[in-house]
């Protein structure tokens, strides 16, 4: 039923607009005729409103996959490079955070290992919104730091990589079926902030699918047994997306952005020196901001790849409008 009521708002929206931009074409035609300047001038700012509409419509079309609706999991690794990548990683988790925070979502982490001396190594983030699958499905892949290393007392400019992976959070109407002994759990010790408790107990729970290689974590509960709960739980999900994913490989090949956490496979390069850019490698998007952009001002480069994906070839913001 909230598949059909999101079907029907959708088609009606569609509808409406075209009947009002009929009417205020019509409206605007007789308009001239009778040399009515107010009328002409009232149906013009009718057919702006209109075209603000169609935008959002368009919009909506974008995030109109099987799985758009959905929360997300958002799975962060560090690359080769030691702490510098793992300093990167943590920037990443930070602006996705504040792209959450910017939409009103609600974020929860739900496993963290964090680096000798700084960043992470890894990290999984439950991103709980309306559309928060949809929006951040392009996200996945690796992405490529460029500046003067903080961590280099030669001030020397240094390269990090860090990969993101998105997948989706299933709801008890999805069934997957999954062969417990296909299953290697290991339990180990939480890092980091979490109380007494969490730090001196192997409450922490990690599952690796071994028929498909799949690892997921979670150390978010104090209870080993809900966090297994939890973890098996993600890994639905990510089978979930690896079958979505294979729907969809014959078009868009992303399979390779999973590859390796290195050069020649990012989607995406944020430099701040010696200039300053951020650049799509898939679809030309670019911001002279980065500041703004790692402060999680991520929906132009989102609806770039969202409008590529959808049309199978690349785009810009600028081609949905």
């Amino acid at each position: 039923m909230r598949e059909r009521t999101r079907l029907d708002d959708s088609i009606s929206a569609v509808k409406s607009i075209g009947t009002e931009l009929n009417d205020s074409v019509e409206i605007i035609e007789l308009a001239e005729l009778e040399n009515d300047d107010e009328m002409i001038a009232e149906a013009e700012a009718q057919l702006i409103f209109l075209q603000e509409q169609a935008k959002k419509a368009e919009m909506g079309a974008l995030l109109s996959g099987e799985a758009d609706n959905m929360d997300a999991f958002v799975e962060i690794h560090s690359g080769a490079g030691g702490t510098e990548s793992q300093d990167w990683a943590n920037m990443l988790l930070r602006m996705y955070a504040r792209w959450a925070e910017r939409r009103g979502f609600k974020v929860e982490t739900m496993q963290i290992m964090f680096g000798e001396e700084a960043g992470i190594k890894s990290a999984t983030l439950q991103v709980k919104g309306e559309n928060a699958f949809g929006w951040l499905k392009t996200e996945s892949g690796v992405h490529r730091l460029v500046r003067i290393s903080p961590f280099d007392s030669n001030a020397r400019r240094h390269t990090s990589f860090a990969s993101c992976w998105v997948y989706p959070v299933i709801d008890d109407s999805i069934e997957i079926d999954i062969n417990e002994g296909d299953l290697k759990v290991d339990t180990y010790r939480a890092s980091g902030a979490g109380g007494q408790h969490v730090n001196t107990t192997d409450s922490a729970v990690r599952i690796t699918h071994q028929p498909t290689g799949i690892v997921v974590q979670c150390q978010n509960d104090r209870s080993q047994h809900k966090n297994r709960a939890t973890a098996l739980k993600m890994l639905k999900a990510r089978m979930y997306e690896e079958e979505l994913r294979r729907r969809e490989e014959a078009a868009h090949d992303t399979h390779a952005s999973k590859t390796d956490i290195g050069w020649g496979h990012q989607i995406r390069s944020y430099v701040l020196q010696p200039y300053q850019m951020v650049k799509d490698l898939r679809t030309g998007q670019e911001s002279g901001q980065p500041d703004k952009v790692l402060d999680g001002d991520l929906d132009s480069f989102m609806q770039a790849a969202l409008a590529a994906r959808v049309e199978g070839e690349g785009g810009t913001v600028e081609d949905i409008e």
